[in-house]
């Protein structure tokens, strides 16, 4: 539906459900709007047409999209020799900023390092023709709008702009009406497919116990005809502890989300799509337009945040007309949550049955074979694993972090070992510092040494210390006495202030 409108050179927003072939909706276009060599040598451009700087931009929210964008268009475009170039966070500057040097067809970014780049003067954006906003509400949600507007102020008034997304909020379509010439709304689905969610990926939901989660995940992901395997999490520190502990049942768990390097993303990544990784564990970093063939399940470990998250995250299956299941574990306090989801979505789910991981509607439900324990048996241990694939060193500010596929779980190790070392140091016995009280360079008595010389008072001056000390003499009290008008007044506090009083009295009687 997309490619008349958009080969025509008109404006074009587009609306689809996940998995429906957006990226190649926007990118038949994109690529015949960009001259090449191969043109001017079979006579459809001028020599003079031709240019090193980018002639078409898109935009996408995600370091992760990007590189599958990038991968697809540099497909598509192979016969044509087009110069697709990635831009995006996580990597050295050097490279990028050479390939531009070079010279590139199409530009691929994420808007923080393209806006970089553009304030730098090393990337020209004044010969693009064609934009194309890539999952336009995920940059709304991210915060990413300011910056995308400031990229499209940089651009030459007169372009085609295409956006597309899965959803459409009222601020997208508010960037379209400010930023597009009367744009064709295109909005695709199935004739016979009226619901919000697609159709042919089977939906389960069921209210589960925190910490019985790991085990129904281990048992679903031995259920019969199962294949990749993607394990969404709310929250990075879940991700990580859900990966290693699927990893320390036997199976070939990746991990993706924030905390880690760039590298070991991409690690992850690369050997999920390789088939050395089956369970791919990850945060909603990977719910957008992440395309891997063959996975066939998606389990939601902690319910998704709204319902457009929830079509994202079920949306890595059941892709390009294949079935899935999509799997959701609502906790207790999430049940409010989770019904708010199911309202918007007009599901079947408002009530989840109470869930665990020994129940038989949960094994007849899946196909779990009977008997199915939470440990891979060794047997049907056959995958590679993650440290199978190699980590790329991408030489940017994350370089260090993705050494190994540790990112930060090993900064984290290292932190936790120093600060061992620092209470072993706490706890090692001490010896107490003496301190000596001294008024006027004469030692006075008080504290340790005060005891001692209390306790041997007699003692005289060659015995009363070491050489070199000051001999710890008996303090003499100090008198006080009151006066009044000159003379000696009565009073005063103790047997000094009496004789003091006394002593006035005689003086006054002489």
């Amino acid at each position: 539906m997309t490619l008349p409108v958009a080969l025509a050179g008109t404006d074009v927003i587009g609306q689809a459900k996940t998995g429906t072939g957006k990226t190649l909706g926007f990118g038949l276009p994109l690529l015949e709007s960009v001259t090449v060599p191969a043109d001017v040598e079979a006579g459809r451009a001028a020599p003079e047409q031709l240019t090193d700087a980018p002639q078409a931009l898109v935009v996408v929210p995600t370091r992760e999209l990007c590189q599958q964008v990038t991968n697809d268009l540099l497909t598509a475009g192979k016969a044509r020799n087009v110069r697709v170039l990635p831009i995006y966070g996580g990597r050295a500057y050097e490279p990028q900023v050479e390939a531009l040097t070079r010279g590139v067809d199409v530009v691929v970014g994420t808007p923080g390092r393209l806006l970089d780049l553009a304030g730098q003067r090393k990337l020209n954006l004044s010969e693009v023709r064609c934009l194309v906003l890539d999952e336009a509400d995920e940059m709304l949600d991210l915060g990413f709008l300011p910056d995308v507007e400031k990229i499209m102020d940089l651009l030459p008034a007169k372009r085609q702009t295409m956006l597309f997304s899965a959803t459409m909020p009222g601020q997208v379509i508010g960037l379209a009406r400010r930023y597009m010439r009367q744009p064709t709304h295109i909005r695709a689905a199935a004739p016979d497919d009226h619901g919000t969610t697609v159709a042919n990926i089977t939906q389960h939901v069921f209210r589960a116990h925190s910490m019985d989660k790991a085990e129904m995940v281990a048992r679903i992901l031995q259920a019969e005809g199962r294949g990749l395997a993607m394990v969404f999490c709310r929250t990075k520190r879940t991700a990580a502890d859900v990966a290693d502990q699927l990893t320390r049942r036997g199976f070939a768990a990746g991990s993706v989300h924030g905390d880690l390097g760039q590298g070991a993303r991409e690690q992850a990544l690369r050997a999920f799509r390789n088939g050395k990784v089956d369970v791919l564990v990850c945060t909603d970093v990977a719910a957008r337009g992440i395309d891997v063939d063959g996975v066939t399940h998606v389990i939601n470990y902690q319910t998704p945040e709204d319902e457009k998250t929830y079509l994202h995250r079920i949306g890595r299956t059941g892709r390009a007309g294949a079935t899935g299941t999509a799997v959701t574990l609502v906790d207790w306090d999430d049940i409010p949550r989770w019904q708010l989801i199911n309202k918007a979505l007009v599901l079947d789910f408002q009530d989840p049955p109470e869930t665990y991981s020994t129940s038989p509607h949960l094994f007849e439900l899946l196909r779990i074979p009977e008997g199915t324990k939470g440990t891979l048996p060794r047997a049907e241990r056959t995958r590679a694993g993650l440290d199978a694939e190699e980590v790329e060193d991408l030489g940017g500010p994350d370089a260090r972090r993705s050494r190994r596929g540790g990112g930060g779980r090993q900064e984290a190790q290292q932190k936790g070992q120093r600060d061992q070392k620092d209470k072993e140091k706490e706890r090692a016995p001490r010896t107490p510092r003496r301190r000596r009280r001294t008024r006027g360079g004469q030692a006075v008595a008080g504290g340790a040494e005060g005891a001692a010389e209390a306790a041997a008072p007699a003692a005289g001056p060659e015995t009363a210390g070491e050489p070199g000390e000051a001999p710890a003499t008996p303090r003499t009290p100090r008198r006080r006495r009151r006066r009044r008008g000159g003379s000696g007044g009565s009073g005063g506090g103790g047997t000094d202030g009496a004789g003091a009083g006394a002593a006035g009295q005689a003086a006054a009687g002489d």
